[in-house]
């Protein structure tokens, strides 16, 4: 559909592109983390973003990556305000590292954009004895969005600004196990599979934005999160798989996505006046979609939480 450039409501499609979704908008005085950002849409969002005059924050695993891309970046945009520091996300130790060292420097922080993620592994698990995607795509950014609550709420008091959340998710999280997510089995390498534990871990993904949307709304937090299905795009996400990896740059050019059009949806909820306000939903080709019925089950995203909560206490 996104080749035909049909419009929605928002006035973008899914041909859009990220700089288009983001024209007009000036984002200095704003500081962002983006996760993931030294690749693919993470690092075309830092690249946008910067253009708009936001300080970005990339928080990568591979810091020597990182520091490359962050040139690439400084290269098309001189005026980018841009850092590099290192999480990997499968580790609560790092994530609480990087957290507590970014709340000490008592630096503001209103946009956190949980870009980063693994695709359909063969099952391993974390550093953590989590499994791998369940705990790269949901726990890490669970456990980094909780330590950094604080600093965005007082970042919004002091600054008068709406802080925004922003969870990639995917389409694929319609693929997940038949119960939603596996609380009893998470672990478990009986009953893996891949495409799966993939679908479970971007289902927790929208769950956990609806959670939160929800409790900032009773708290009355000027803080919105929602989740965001990039669109299907041919990026690093398919380096564990070969064929497949072949196949999406064959084809590529007349079917998916490049990462300027796959970076759209992200930037537009991160930074678009067209979202102000609005919290707990799902997004796709820079419109507000409908995700599956699980995904918008309240006492399934309640029970996330909790059992998020509890893990990551336990670590």
């Amino acid at each position: 559909m996104w080749l035909l450039g049909w419009k929605g409501p928002s006035g973008f499609s899914a041909s859009s592109t990220a700089e288009q979704v983001t024209e007009g908008v000036d984002g200095s005085g704003l500081t962002a983390i983006i996760t993931g950002a030294a690749s693919g849409i993470g690092l075309e969002t830092t690249r946008v973003l910067a253009l708009r005059g936001v300080q970005v924050v990339m928080a990568v695993r591979n810091v020597d990556a990182g520091k490359k891309a962050k040139e690439q970046i400084i290269k098309q945009v001189p005026s980018a305000k841009v850092d590099v520091k290192q999480l990997d996300l499968c580790s609560m130790a790092s994530v609480r590292k990087f957290a507590n060292e970014y709340n000490s420097l008592r630096s503001p922080l209103n946009l956190l954009i949980n870009n980063a993620g693994v695709m359909a592994n063969l099952f391993s698990l974390s550093a953590d004895n989590i499994e791998m995607q369940f705990a790269t795509n949901h726990i890490g950014h669970f456990l980094l969005t909780n330590l950094l609550l604080e600093t965005m709420k007082r970042t919004a008091r002091e600054s008068q600004k709406e802080g925004r959340i922003v969870n990639l998710s995917s389409e694929g999280h319609i693929m997940t196990y038949r119960e939603g997510i596996r609380f009893d089995k998470i672990n478990e390498k009986s009953g893996y599979k891949e495409w799966s534990a993939y679908g479970q871990s971007k289902l927790a993904n929208i769950l956990h934005a609806n959670e939160l949307g929800r409790r900032f709304k009773e708290q009355g937090v000027n803080i919105t999160a929602n989740s965001v299905h990039p669109g299907v795009i041919a990026t690093n996400l398919f380096r564990h798989h070969g064929v497949l990896s072949g196949m999406m740059n064959m084809f590529s050019a007349l079917f998916l996505k490049n990462a300027e059009q796959g970076a759209a949806t992200t930037c537009y909820v991160a930074l678009n006046p067209q979202v102000k306000g609005v919290t707990g939903e799902y997004f796709k080709d820079s419109n507000i979609a409908k995700p599956s019925a699980l995904a918008k089950d309240e006492e399934l995203a309640k029970k996330l939480w909790d059992f998020s909560l509890n893990l990551t206490n336990s670590q």
